[in-house]
């Protein structure tokens, strides 16, 4: 674990303006995201061992959202419809999605998880919440809602501060992340 020393420099600022807490916060967060990409290529690879570690999220979205269209994936992902489609054409060759029409408008498409990747995502997934159980085991149940509190704090204001707040992205019910 990382010492952070966030209690000992609580408000306080250095003589070049630094905001100590601020910067054990960045740092820890660095490490956090480069561990969190890692993470995402080996869970990609556990789903399916073709799978880009990108496409990882887009079987998190189908799989807590249900189907949906392409362009709202794009949109809720802030990608482009040709880099989704290509996306969606690699998940579908590897069997993890089906694409059918919309009955609701014919000119659309809607995704869903097949039956196939449904289980091998939730294998992972399952796999993955047991790993944190085992890497949190010393903390109280507190600390991991306290956790899980926060970050979901975090999220939502800065969706809010994007434009784009929970409602309007369809997420975070207050029930955890993503994976």
């Amino acid at each position: 674990m990382h010492d952070t020393r966030a209690d000992s420099v609580a408000g306080t600022d250095e003589p070049g303006g630094v905001d100590q807490v601020f910067l054990s916060l960045e740092r820890e967060l660095a490490v956090f995201l480069r561990r969190a990409r890692a993470t995402s290529g080996e869970l990609a690879r556990e789903v399916h061992p073709e799978l880009e570690a990108a496409a990882y999220g887009l079987l998190v979205r189908l799989a807590d959202a249900g189907q949906q269209r392409a362009t709202e994936l794009a949109g809720y992902f802030g990608v482009g419809k040709a880099t989704m489609s290509r996306q969606l054409r690699a998940l579908e060759d590897l069997g993890l999605i089906d694409r059918e029409p919309d009955p609701a408008d014919g000119r659309a498409v809607l995704v869903r998880l097949t039956d196939e990747g449904h289980d091998r995502f939730g294998r992972v997934r399952n796999s993955r919440r047991a790993q944190y159980a085992r890497r949190l085991a010393s903390w109280d149940r507190r600390e991991v809602a306290e956790l899980a509190r926060l970050l979901h704090r975090l999220n939502a204001e800065q969706d809010a501060e994007e434009g784009c707040g929970a409602a309007a992205r369809g997420e975070r019910s207050g029930k955890g992340g993503n994976g």
